[in-house]
């Protein structure tokens, strides 16, 4: 019987320990560099609109079309989208790779202002108006940005907004090994 009232009195003492254990183990650690299940794994199965109902939208046979492509998820009401939008400008002119947008959880007409007042750095922009396509891709919030292989493998994840030190220090090297 006391044996008994021992564990019971000891068991939310261990989980308190075990929870703090967990969270101090992520502490320090940077919340961009969050794992990804879906790398080295074949981009999900998707087809999504284009923001013109005449063009094209964005699928994933897309980005199994022979070219290392980054995708970048973003939206119009996302203050850091803005912050990047320059730097997917200046990737969009690295040659060999391609830029390729989903526009998560947006208007199709608040997508189009956006890139029609910033520029559009897409080659190919789908509309993921309900978010379930993102969901399919791991995404926790926007922006995020993904690299993907010419066969159409996800091989490098980054969540938040891109920064120099980003692109050139783990994107841009991953993506030239990719391109050869």
């Amino acid at each position: 019987m006391a044996r008994t009232r021992f564990l019971v009195a000891a068991l939310p003492l261990a989980i308190v320990i075990g929870l703090g254990g967990i969270f101090y183990g992520r502490l320090g650690k940077n919340p961009s560099e969050l794992p990804s299940a879906l790398i080295g794994k074949p981009v999900p199965a998707f087809t999504l609109p284009g923001l013109d109902p005449q063009g094209p939208g964005l699928a994933d046979a897309d980005l199994r079309a022979g070219s290392v492509t980054v995708v970048n998820v973003f939206a119009s009401w996302c203050a850091p989208c803005r912050i990047e939008h320059p730097l997917l400008t200046a990737l969009a002119k690295v040659p060999g790779l391609r830029v390729v947008g989903i526009a998560y959880k947006d208007k199709v007409e608040a997508t189009v202002k956006f890139l029609d007042e910033l520029g559009n750095p897409f080659a190919l922009v789908g509309a993921d108006v309900s978010g379930r396509v993102a969901i399919d891709w791991g995404v926790y919030g926007v922006p995020e940005t993904y690299l993907v292989t010419k066969s159409g493998e996800i091989a490098w994840k980054h969540v938040g907004p891109l920064t120099e030190d980003v692109i050139r220090g783990q994107m841009l090297p991953l993506a030239e090994k990719l391109m050869k």
